[in-house]
């Protein structure tokens, strides 16, 4: 009979699953008690550096079945699943390693490391971060923290911790330079990246990831020729290389070269084994057939594309805990309470925070790009303070509660300034970003979906402009179909379930202008388009700032905006984009009627 007690544990391990993935550590013998065990765990360490595989497998099973909580057993055994390619086994045996030990170094920092490959950036955070704590002057530890902050869009942290590598290492490591670049390009800063690219390559000049990043700068900075100078010098080293001819399509495209940049790409499909695109190959063809009005093609490869990112990467819209957290939202924010809470302070001595608020794709970036080019205005791009301010709200705030629920504190006597101490935090970490220049009175956060915490923000923030760029919601729809993007629980992933979110989001909206007072400006991306002048200059008439005609030229902002329009904004103003769900209102049957509420609320239709 296969009970639990005794079949093996499904995650691979070759463990049962009570030794396993269902192991009550409660009830785990003493330590001491295991201590004869030592010599086996010695045995098989010896073995599995000899190569005697089977025996070292053996023997950790042997341990792991007596005592589960061997580290020493547990490290071996996940080396082995490792070298097999069980990457499910491989997990749950470092995430045990990493329980029984937590001052494992190298257990700590390796789980980091899979957890970033795997994209979940949040989670490989908190190990790098507890990396850190282990082994604080260990250059690793500090370099891959380098690497998830950058690709978590939180470069300036990623820059410090990758400078720590250089200053602990005292070496300047032509990979660790090359990373170091990429994390100033991500920032803007071209010019030092393009310094450290040319110092990487000159010490290690076939790198490909360093000539295929240094292309990449040169294309999002624009220059297409010194992109393509690259690409031809990679092609030279590495013919048919699939990274390399998908930065050419890409480059082809910006280039207004369709047809060739499909050729590309189809190219790219043929050397596979199954003669097919993987997921963001096939959003990049999309893309490309929509310039060219192939629309039916476009959202076939759309919609291919994010049904192999959803098979590959495991990510479902998280459905329960995006109607949970807005159910709880509503909840709390009414009058009846909102109307004893306090604000925080306004400080007059460091600029302020204008919100850009929308749902990813509908036109934020565009609006930040035109009031970044005003000289009061700086740009902060895609903060995560908001959202980090909801994870450490319970312990500033000294609450069992977890957010919205801890803001309760505020009533307690000795709470009372706990506003201004999450707003001090805030503007502190804007401060240490560097993102404040000379002469700004203003500088723009546009975290896509901050209008979850419009509340919070308003609490905060009070007098804070907030600018709300809305959209026709299929519009929306199309793009998000078109990009990929981890905003919102990952409810890009699929159709119905964007929209699912766009409809939470939005009905969230209307409650906060319901119970509270916001200092919030709605304008529509279509109304940017037709009047960008009285559309721009009703903006900053909102935000308290005189019109500067700098701002109707905002392809002529030279900043990099680390988004997927970073291309578009480099373009002038134009319409094509505009009710653009026309195209394929065939295909957005099931999107349409979870969204027809918000559409006729906010005035559009459906033609």
């Amino acid at each position: 009979m296969n009970s639990l007690a005794t079949q093996l544990c499904p995650c691979g391990s070759g463990l049962r699953t009570v030794r396993c993935c269902g192991l009550n550590a409660a009830a785990l013998p003493p330590a001491d008690s295991t201590r004869h065990l030592v010599p086996l765990v010695e045995r098989a360490v010896q073995a599995h550096k000899q190569g005697a595989i089977e025996t070292a497998e053996r023997l950790c099973l042997d341990v792991l079945e007596m005592a589960p909580d061997r580290p020493g057993a547990l490290s071996v055994l996940y080396q082995i699943r490792r070298g097999q390619g069980n990457l499910s086994a491989a997990e749950a045996l470092l995430r045990r390693v990493v329980s029984f030990d937590p001052n494992n170094f190298v257990a700590t920092n390796e789980l980091a490391l899979m957890l970033m490959g795997k994209g979940n950036l949040g989670e490989a955070e908190v190990h790098a971060r507890n990396a850190i704590r282990i082994a604080p002057q260990n250059p690793q530890a500090h370099n891959l923290m380098g690497m998830i902050m950058t690709e978590a869009q939180r470069p300036r942290i990623g820059e410090y911790h990758y400078r720590q590598v250089l200053e602990l290492s005292g070496q300047r490591d032509p990979i660790l330079l090359a990373n170091l670049a990429w994390n100033l390009k991500n920032q803007g800063r071209m010019e030092e990246a393009r310094t450290l690219y040319e110092e990487s390559i000159a010490a290690a000049p076939e790198i490909k990831q360093t000539l295929l990043g240094w292309a990449r700068l040169e294309e999002a900075d624009r220059q297409f020729a010194a992109a393509g100078e690259k690409l031809d010098k990679m092609d030279a080293l590495w013919p048919n290389d699939a990274g390399v001819m998908m930065s050419r399509a890409v480059l082809l495209g910006r280039e207004k070269k369709n047809d060739d940049a499909l050729g590309v790409l189809d190219a790219v499909a043929r050397q596979n084994p199954d003669g097919k695109l993987g997921p963001n190959e096939l959003l990049e063809k999309g893309r490309l057939l929509d310039q060219m009005g192939r629309y039916d093609e476009a959202f076939a490869d759309f919609a291919e594309g994010k049904r192999l990112a959803r098979e590959l990467s495991g990510h479902q819209y998280l459905d329960q805990h995006a109607l949970e957290l807005t159910n709880r939202l509503k909840g709390f924010f009414v009058s009846g309470r909102l109307r004893t809470l306090p604000r925080a302070g306004v400080r007059s001595d460091v600029p302020q925070p204008v919100f850009v608020l929308g749902f990813p794709r509908s036109g934020t970036t565009l609006v930040e790009q035109t009031l970044t080019a005003h000289p009061r205005i700086a740009a902060g791009d895609e903060l995560p303070l908001i959202n980090d301010i909801t994870g450490i709200m319970p312990r500033m705030l000294n609450s069992p509660l977890g957010y919205p629920e801890a803001l309760a504190e505020l009533w307690m006597g000795d709470q009372r300034a706990g506003l201004d101490n999450l707003r001090d935090w805030y503007l502190q970490k804007v401060e240490q970003m560097g993102i404040l220049t000379e002469g700004a009175a203003w500088f723009t956060d546009k975290m896509p979906l901050n209008e979850t915490h419009l509340g919070l923000i308003a609490l905060l923030f009070p007098e804070s402009p907030l600018v709300h760029v809305i959209r026709h919601p299929l519009d929306i729809m199309v793009s998000a179909m078109s990009n990929h993007f981890t905003h919102g629980f990952f409810c890009a992933n699929a159709l119905e379930a964007a929209a699912t979110h766009y409809m939470r989001v939005m009905d969230l909206v209307q409650h906060y202008r319901a119970e509270m007072a916001l200092r919030y400006m709605p304008i529509r991306y279509e109304e940017m388009v037709d009047d960008q002048e009285g559309s721009v200059r009703a903006i900053l008439d909102f935000i308290g700032e005189p019109f500067d005609p700098r701002c109707l030229a905002f392809h002529e902002n030279r900043r990099y905006a680390r988004t997927a329009s970073y291309a578009q904004v480099t373009e002038k103003l134009y319409d094509r984009s505009r009710f653009r769900y026309r195209h394929y209102r065939e295909h957005l049957g099931p999107a349409i009627e979870i969204l027809r509420p918000a559409i006729e609320r906010l005035g559009y239709s459906v033609d």
